[in-house]
């Protein structure tokens, strides 16, 4: 049993996209999509630095550019179910077939502006904590004024907040935690401070044309499967200002019996979680288009041909 996911920002790293613009055709495609939201996603995946990159509403439509070009790089795959985490969730709605994918692109254009414009609101990061346990640590950034905003299960949960938050976060780790690590994302995504961000993403959701999903889909919301795109979508706009639950995801996954687990690219941050927290679940990471062969070779092995 087969889960495709998609990864979330602070994935992005400075030239990732340019050896899958090698693949036949896949220069034009990121070229017309770039034309359809009006930005040179070539020029942000190839040559940009990493602030660049770092801008939210750059590194947003980026990730989903490139989920969506490694995944049509795998060929003619259809999983069992699909799930992403934060901004990975549009790219997996489009798997889904709850989107196309332009019209992907285009919601995440806006919500990439939408957040980035909230962000600059206030200073606000975020900043991943390894290790502790979460009847622990929650509390604890509860009390210093943070969200534990996203729970990603295998020891890891990212705390959001002001700046001055987070400096006390690193000043006083709850109990069990190795490493507070910052995070190269530009604001408390999945708090209360991207509330501004949900008005402009349900104007944008209004005028999507939505199908429902054709496979399984999970949402981070709560690890519960959703059976219509009106739904999905729905989750998808309230989800900029609510906290990601990966772990309960992967509790779905583990529940609907998945054997097999490939992220997108830039893969490698879901399925290092995967490693730790699902045993017994094969995964490969597309980093680049050197894994493209392993990541075909293990769907073969972990889905049924149709009859």
């Amino acid at each position: 049993m087969l889960v495709l996911v998609a990864p979330g920002q602070g994935a992005q790293t400075p030239g990732f996209l340019t050896p899958w613009l090698d693949l036949p055709g896949a220069s034009d495609r990121v070229a017309a999509w770039s034309d359809a939201i009006g930005l040179d996603l070539v020029h942000y995946g190839t040559k940009a630095d990493a602030d660049a990159i770092r801008d939210t509403s750059v590194a947003q439509p980026l990730l989903v550019a490139a989920g969506l070009l490694s995944a049509a790089a795998l060929g003619d795959v259809t999983p069992q179910a699909v799930a992403g985490h934060s901004v990975g969730e549009i790219t997996a709605a489009a798997f889904a077939g709850v989107l196309d994918d332009t019209a992907a692109l285009r919601f995440v254009r806006t919500r990439g502006l939408a957040m980035a414009e909230a962000a600059a609101v206030t200073e606000t990061g975020m900043s991943a904590l390894l290790g502790g346990e979460p009847e622990v640590t929650v509390p604890h950034l509860e009390k210093l004024g943070l969200t534990p905003a996203n729970v990603n299960g295998a020891g890891q949960i990212v705390a959001a907040g002001t700046m001055e938050q987070l400096a006390a976060l690193e000043a006083d780790p709850p109990e069990g935690v190795r490493r507070v690590v910052a995070l190269k994302v530009a604001g408390a995504f999945h708090t209360h401070h991207m509330a501004p961000a949900v008005d402009a993403l349900q104007e944008a959701a209004d005028g999507l044309t939505v199908a429902d999903p054709t496979v399984t889909y999970v949402s981070n919301k709560d690890g519960r499967t959703v059976a219509t795109g009106a739904e999905v979508v729905a989750r998808l706009v309230g989800q900029v200002a609510n906290p990601v639950r990966w772990d309960l995801c992967m509790e779905t996954f583990q529940q609907l019996g998945a054997t097999a687990l490939v992220e997108v690219c830039p893969g490698g941050t879901l399925t290092g979680i995967a490693k730790r927290a699902l045993k017994g679940v094969k995964t490969v990471a597309l980093k680049t288009p050197d894994d493209l062969d392993a990541a075909r070779a293990l769907i073969a092995e972990h889905t049924t041909p149709a009859v």
